[in-house]
């Protein structure tokens, strides 16, 4: 590993990053609080993680937090699992999403693949929540109870979640292309009072109708009191019954009532987030309204540098965790964007960018393999004007280093490109980037503010340079408070603890860097190891999927009975481009000179397709244990898979293989 500085690929403008939010931080802190700290980063990072009481303790005066009641301390006790924030304050993460918001000025831009959209101000997004939660609390929903969202990415989201945590209620929410038994797997779980639930989504110019889903998924949740029903692609109500009270959107978010935020304590329930349920019930992960506000005002507030004037938009579902950020936004008193739709439908693949450069979006947010997939396809983003794009946000997997020079010469040499690393379990980022951060292609800037983040080696020592196990060394604000259904909390600390007692594992291998990057290499369970000689499947992945004559590819490596070790790998040729043994040897090169002569795979192997949860995370870990001779059932839940029927095609091969292991 090369310990020199390398010169940054991109290097932040002195006033841009002087005239930035996480900069006037810097200084606040340094004369209001007397902070030994400068407005270079590494100083503020030093303080935000030695420090965590005067940092967290900051953070909250900084943004201005209004608690109804005092906190007594910062962290009552610091220990993982089980630290305790802000004993004694009270709060409402509603009341602080809706309290920075301009009345006249626009709070949510809905957005659809079709190009269209429509604006809702301040004024009516604080109305319509008021009128949505005196709704809520018509049915009998008050705190603690569970309010549930089958939903697609428009406001409608947005609202009945600000809604029902305005109450002191629990949100929980996933997409329409969840299947009625998915969503359910998920639902049940927290048996919820009330769902709110759309006629349909928009998909690839097709109307996709989610009627009968509806219903079959109320069926399913004996404990309703009701269903609020959203008019979103205007079809008509079925005509069988629901199994409870069922109340329309247009009469739910139309009354005239006045928003009242209850108080809660800062370790309150905010919302449950799920796993991706590839390997059973997926596990439902719950945050505190306290924690979730601290932690995404320093992300959107300093990180992103979000404000008034602002507007961002990042295409998410509501199942993945970029939502809770895109619905977040609102706390910093920018504009969020929501949008309903492929992200590259067939008929206007760049129509992201299109409405990116029409409404003057500052940060746009996406993954890597829509960067990725735009290059592949030629689409030219600079043919719109693009110069209101402050950053180019990507996660979601690790973003290569190819696709750095795409974006400069396509988006603009202006934009800051975050690569960030995070998780579903904290709601957030662990690494990436701010305004006074370089950034080197292929890297993140920094770990977060707040995170206190290393390597560790096997033995648990902190390692520079190389490779080793993501941890963080002290509590975050926004970590779990428990798993839902987990009484004695075994499944949360076997979850991130059980490796390191009191350090949080998060599963992925990374390199923190002499310079202080970081360098993700995938999730530390899928890691190559052959012969001893680790190596992260992403930096197969990465030199593979550059060739432009492959789609997409998955690596593993999977021990065999006899002790051998079989590494193969899977690829999806691009449209009419054939697998011959011309380009399984230009495969093999790319292998050998861009990642590792020591991990080219033993055979390259065509495939329809690569497996996804519906998050978008490929099934490395599931695809392995299938080729091994588990069983399907006790791999993977098809129902969390974005194409279902691949699991079997995996399942033939690795069953092919060891036939043929056997009669040779």
């Amino acid at each position: 590993m090369n310990t020199t500085n390398p010169v940054p690929f991109f290097t932040p403008d002195p006033q841009v990053a002087a005239s930035s939010r996480i900069v006037d931080f810097a200084r606040w802190a340094a004369g209001q609080r007397g902070v030994a700290v400068h407005p270079d980063y590494a100083s503020l990072h030093h303080w935000s993680v030695t420090d965590l009481e005067g940092f967290w303790g900051a953070v909250w005066e900084y943004f201005d937090i209004d608690a109804e009641t005092p906190y007594d301390r910062v962290l009552e006790e610091e220990r993982m699992p089980g630290a305790r924030w802000f004993p004694g304050a009270t709060l409402n993460y509603a009341h602080h999403a809706l309290r920075n918001l301009a009345d006249d000025g626009v709070a949510i831009l809905a957005l659809d693949e079709t190009g269209s959209g429509y604006e809702i101000t301040g004024e009516r997004l604080r109305a319509q929540v008021a009128s949505v939660a005196a709704t809520l609390r018509d049915l009998g929903v008050g705190m603690g109870d569970r309010v549930v969202g089958y939903l697609p990415n428009t406001p409608h989201a947005i609202v009945a979640f600000l809604a029902a945590a305005s109450l002191g209620a629990i949100w929980s929410v996933c997409g329409q292309d969840y299947a009625p038994k998915a969503a359910a797997d998920r639902f049940a779980q927290l048996e919820p009072a009330v769902l709110i639930a759309a006629d349909g989504y928009l998909f690839n110019a097709t109307a996709h109708d989610r009627r009968d889903a509806v219903l079959e998924l109320a069926s399913e949740l004996p404990t309703l009191k009701a269903t609020l029903l959203v008019d979103h692609v205007g079809l008509p109500r079925p005509a069988r019954n629901y199994p409870s009270l069922v109340v329309p959107w247009e009469d739910a978010a139309n009354r005239t009532e006045q928003l009242d935020c209850t108080a809660v304590p800062f370790d309150h329930p905010l919302w449950v987030v799920f796993s991706s349920g590839t390997t059973g019930l997926p596990k439902g992960i719950v945050h505190g309204h306290g924690g979730v506000l601290l932690e995404h005002l320093k992300t959107l507030g300093l990180h992103s540098d979000l404000g008034r004037g602002d507007r961002l938009l990042w295409y998410t579902t509501t199942h993945w965790m970029m939502w809770n950020l895109v619905a977040s936004t609102l706390l910093t008193g920018a504009t969020t964007c929501t949008y309903d739709g492929s992200p590259a439908p067939f008929a206007r693949l760049d129509v992201l960018w299109e409405l990116a450069a029409r409404h003057r979006v500052t940060v746009f947010g996406t993954s890597p393999q829509y960067l990725l997939g735009m290059a592949k396809f030629g689409i030219d983003p600079s043919a719109h004007d693009l110069s209101s794009i402050r950053v180019v946000g990507c996660t979601g997997s690790a973003l290569p280093a190819s696709a750095y020079p795409w974006v400069r010469d396509h988006v603009g040499d202006h934009a800051l490109l975050a690569s960030i690393s995070g998780g579903t379990d904290i709601v957030s980022g662990f690494a990436g980037s701010a305004p006074n951060t370089p950034v080197w292609a292929g890297e993140l800037s920094a770990p977060h503010l707040g995170v206190a983040l290393a390597a560790y080696d096997a033995a648990g020592r902190p390692v520079l340079d190389q490779v080793g196990e993501l941890v963080v060394t002290r509590p975050m604000p926004s970590m779990p408070l428990y798993f839902w259904n987990d009484p004695d909390g075994d499944r949360y600390h076997d979850a991130y603890f059980s490796a390191y007692p009191g350090i949080w594992r998060h599963g992925d291998w990374i390199t923190v860097t002499g310079h202080g990057s970081v360098i993700v290499h995938g999730r530390s369970d899928s890691t190559l190891n052959r012969n001893g000689v680790r190596l992260g499947s992403a930096d197969i992945h990465d030199v593979v999927e550059r060739l432009a004559e492959i789609t997409e590819a998955l690596v593993i490596g999977a021990e065999e009975p006899d002790g051998g070790y079989w590494m193969p790998l899977f690829v999806v040729p691009a449209p009419g481009v054939t697998l011959d043994d011309a380009l399984r040897d230009r495969i093999r090169e790319a292998v050998r000179t861009g990642a590792s002569p020591r991990h080219v795979p033993d055979e390259i192997i065509e495939v329809p397709a690569i497996p996804h949860t519906r998050t978008g995370k490929k099934l490395e870990v599931p695809v392995k244990r299938l080729l091994q001779g588990a069983a399907v059932e006790q791999v993977v839940n098809p129902a969390a898979v974005d194409a279902p029927e691949l699991i079997d095609h995996y399942a033939r091969l690795g069953a092919e293989r060891r036939a043929a292991r056997t009669s040779a």
